[in-house]
């Protein structure tokens, strides 16, 4: 009996996820999306399972609208700079039905594991929405299961009474926080608007900082934040940054003010921190800076400081793993690497046939990008695009030359500059022969082959 091999397999329908699905259709290769929700979105789809990494229910996007839509899909004109989750994943919803994306996912599906065989096709070990098990085989796999769902728990001496949880589990401010005393660890996107949350109706909500970094308002001279560095780019990295520092310095003043610690690097160093209501909270007494986190002591945490306060809740908002499930770790680890060992953050040295599609950072939206990515594979796919001869090489120039110098850590192992990510991507592309036209700054135009405009008016 002849062997059933299938063309593209995709994991993830997420916006990465869905992306890929879009290029592979339009390039016309056969496909099969695998997702274990019971719609697209990823994280964008609001749940309040603790075991789905979804985003919490008064969450909005943190780049603009304007940088954060599929070029060749807008997202309706009247959703606001910045759009919320439901308003999300509507847009999403419409983006797989508008490109016949979505008749090709596998809802509910969970893939448990995924090995290259000998001969180099991709062996999916996966069970069906009613828990049947399966395996298929297929030529090509792109990897689209994101980077923000496994939670990341810090270890600390002691044991704490209370109520310990990660960010990842925070759904929604409900009664169970009134009148609380709640800790949030972390001064990323995700404590510093849990802090805001919790602080609208906790006795009181205090926020660890380890160390001091620069925390941008959305909004800079009436702009979204993303559209002044956008129109700032063709400066110097410095002169960005010095511009940033002394501009933030004089619509904020310095973070000593609020009783944070001052950053030691330049803005930009390190992936930045979008909230606009923090310093608002701190000086109307809703949110209390702290230190950070020595011990747990019973009811009590114990500060670096030596000072100690007790708490009913703590609230962990310290990242996520980068890992693989499906994979063996013998085969990819990438959860403590520096630096991922990717070509355009999505080609594998060892592995052809393997695309991680939306595995990055930027400063800004990862789904725009992700389009170009999931279209640079399926051009390599069809034979128009030739890949490094030396892949290790391409790799190792890409991690000593980065775009900006982050800061090292894990947590900026996937971090790269939006700008020059997408002129990396597009010259890929266009070295493959696709015709990606010229993308003007208000972000009107594109494009590869243009879909015809879509009246999203009511879609929110």
């Amino acid at each position: 009996m002849t062997e059933e091999i299938g063309q593209v397999a995709i994991i993830g329908a997420g916006p990465s996820g869905i992306a890929a699905g879009k290029n592979c259709k339009q390039t016309g290769l056969d496909f099969v999306i695998f997702d274990q929700n019971s719609a697209v979105g990823g994280n964008w789809l609001f749940s309040e399972d603790e075991g789905h990494s979804s985003v919490y229910e008064a969450s909005h996007i943190i780049s603009s609208k304007t940088w954060s839509q599929y070029e060749d899909f807008p997202m309706p004109a009247d959703y606001p700079d910045y759009p919320s989750h439901r308003q999300l994943q509507r847009y999403f919803a419409d983006y797989a039905d508008h490109f016949g994306v979505t008749p090709h996912i596998r809802f509910r599906h969970y893939i448990s594991h995924v090995q290259r065989r000998d001969d180099g096709l991709w062996q999916i070990d996966y069970s069906d929405a009613e828990g049947a098990p399966h395996c298929e085989v297929y030529k090509y796999l792109m990897v689209a299961n994101g980077h923000h769902w496994a939670p990341n728990m810090p270890e600390y001496p002691g044991t704490f009474d209370g109520r310990l949880m990660h960010s990842h589990q925070f759904k929604r401010l409900d009664e169970s926080f009134r009148d609380k005393r709640v800790l949030v660890i972390g001064a990323g996107n995700s404590a510093c608007d849990v802090a805001v949350e919790t602080g609208r109706i906790s006795a009181k909500t205090c926020l660890s900082v380890r160390s001091g970094q620069w925390f941008f308002p959305k909004f800079i001279m009436g702009l979204p934040g993303d559209l002044l560095v956008a129109k700032m780019r063709r400066l110097p990295v410095k002169l960005q940054q010095k511009m940033f520092k002394w501009t933030l310095l004089l619509l904020q003043g310095r973070n000593s003010n609020y009783g944070l610690p001052e950053p030691k690097s330049d803005p930009l160093a390190h992936h930045p921190t979008l909230n606009s209501e923090l310093f608002y909270f701190i000086r109307h007494g809703r949110i209390s800076a702290r230190p950070a986190v020595e011990r747990f002591d019973g009811d009590s945490v114990v500060f670096a400081d030596g000072t100690r306060e007790a708490f009913d809740i703590v609230i962990a908002a310290t990242g996520y793993r980068t890992i693989f499930p499906f994979f063996d770790r013998s085969f990819i680890d990438f959860e403590h690497a520096r630096k991922v060992p990717l070509y355009r953050k999505m080609m594998h040295a060892d592995y052809d046939k393997l695309y991680f599609i939306g595995l990055f950072q930027p400063i800004g939206c990862i789904w725009p990008m992700s389009d170009f990515q999931a279209r640079l594979a399926c051009e390599e796919i069809r034979g128009n695009y030739q890949r490094p001869a030396d892949m290790q090489a391409a790799i190792q120039h890409e991690i000593d030359n980065p775009h900006v110098n982050f800061e090292g850590g894990a947590r900026h192992a996937v971090e790269v500059d939006y700008h020059k990510f997408r002129k990396e991507l597009s010259d890929e592309l266009r070295s493959a022969g696709v015709d990606m036209g010229k993308a003007p700054p208000d972000r009107k135009g594109f494009r590869y082959v243009p879909p015809p405009r879509v009246d999203m008016k009511n879609s929110a």
